[in-house]
């Protein structure tokens, strides 16, 4: 299974909406695409939506965070959503909800950011 990458800017919120795996076979791909997006566009947080995503290794772990140092490094925050079951628990025990929140949806990450639908 590949990975998919599906972006929408928001009122500069870029919300992120990976789907399959995202593993080392898939990893720079998404962190390319994910990079351009933010220097390319007016992007000043970000929402990485897992609805989607069936499977992550570490190699997405270090997507992840490099996307959150980046986005930090321009005075933004980044938050996760929709997580599935097995990524949450990769992230829980990678201990990555220290630094970034988890929401229940979309909307409940937008609310958060202050970003009205």
């Amino acid at each position: 299974m590949n990975s998919h990458v599906e972006m929408e800017h928001h009122r500069g919120v870029l919300i992120v909406r990976l789907s399959g795996e995202l593993d080392h076979h898939a990893a720079e791909y998404v962190r390319m695409d994910m990079d351009d997006a933010i220097m390319r566009g007016q992007v000043e947080h970000l929402i990485l939506s897992l609805k989607e995503l069936q499977f992550m290794d570490s190699s997405g772990l270090g997507v992840i965070l490099g996307r959150y140092k980046l986005i930090r490094s321009k005075g933004g925050k980044m938050v996760v959503c929709d997580a599935t079951a097995p990524v949450k628990r990769l992230l829980e025990m990678s201990g990555l909800f220290k630094i970034m929140p988890l929401y229940d949806d979309e909307s409940a990450a937008l609310s958060d950011l202050e970003v009205a639908l």
